[in-house]
């Protein structure tokens, strides 16, 4: 069982729910994934597979690996909804569906018939979660995962993000606006029984992801940048150490670890502590420090080099 569907088989607080979703490539897919996993009952619509392929998604097309899994259990079914054939098909689905999820810019939802007024006119109890790039007045723009992440100053030097972070937070923020919509559309007042409208936009998640940074927690001077001598990555003798020891307790334990005496753990910001802890870690295996970590209950884990 991945991490994304680490959810108790009795834990089915959308059971009963019907979700249709649009949305190609990753946040959708992945926000579906979940969705499935809290028991919603969960239909894809793609449009028709190129000839000789099972999938039009990009994701299954560069990574089918990616697309199975978040695809496992899931019905796909595929049609051109530029089509009257299509249309037939989207509009037979969308009469018994409580939220429909997209992932294209405005101007192709209205092409498609598929506007929030003109959807809410039709089937009044529908929510939609339109998935878009940027927010509002933006969200007709081109982008991506690395631009959105890059306007969000996520983006070091010339190297690649080590994650999809807009598109994996902009999944998560399209599993809160489901739920959102769902609580919305039950509570009683003006929008009980009412179809909900959410715009999720992956540059705002982008952008809440890097609040940390924003707050200068990940910056090289912040305690959790590097300026803390507990909090860190160190070469050691075979590999490397993630240490995480922040805490003064956590600390105080690394310190008397490395033999750098008390007044150390009171001391994390000095160069002299940072050096100390490098020296101990250097002397030390991967081994040695797994077990140091288990006796000694301190935050760290190793890595090959």
């Amino acid at each position: 069982m991945t991490a994304a569907h680490h959810t108790s088989s009795s834990a089915a607080p959308l059971k009963g729910v019907r979700v249709l979703t649009l949305a190609l490539n990753l946040p959708g897919p992945a926000a579906v994934m979940r969705l499935q996993a809290m028991g919603a009952k969960c239909t894809k619509l793609e449009p028709l597979a190129p000839s000789g392929m099972s999938t039009s998604d990009p994701m299954g097309i560069y990574k089918p690996a990616a697309y199975e899994v978040m695809h496992k259990g899931l019905k796909v079914m595929h049609a051109d909804l530029k089509s009257e054939r299509g249309q037939a098909a989207l509009h037979k689905q969308l009469a018994h569906t409580d939220v429909l999820i997209t992932s294209f810019r405005p101007s192709a939802l209205i092409k498609l018939g598929l506007a929030w007024k003109e959807l809410h006119k039709r089937y009044p109890a529908l929510c939609l979660v339109s998935i878009v790039g940027a927010p509002r007045e933006r969200a007709e723009e081109a982008g991506h995962d690395l631009t959105y992440q890059a306007d969000s100053g996520l983006v070091n030097g010339l190297e690649m993000p080590p994650s999809l972070y807009a598109d994996m937070g902009g999944s998560l923020f399209a599993t809160e606006a489901v739920l959102q919509a769902l609580l919305l559309r039950q509570r009683p007042g003006r929008t009980f029984g009412k179809g909900v409208f959410h715009e999720v936009a992956l540059s705002e998640a982008s952008a809440y992801l890097a609040l940390p940074r924003t707050w200068g927690l990940t910056v090289p001077s912040g305690d959790v940048g590097g300026a803390h001598a507990g909090y860190k990555i160190y070469p050691c003798k075979n590999g490397r150490v993630a240490v995480a020891a922040l805490e003064p307790h956590f600390a105080a334990r690394l310190c008397d670890a490395a033999g750098l005496g008390k007044d150390a753990a009171k001391q994390m910001h000095k160069r002299s502590t940072h050096e100390g802890i490098a020296t101990f870690f250097a002397l030390q295996t991967r081994a040695q420090l797994d077990k140091l970590a288990s006796s000694k209950d301190i935050p760290l884990h190793t890595l090959p080099r």
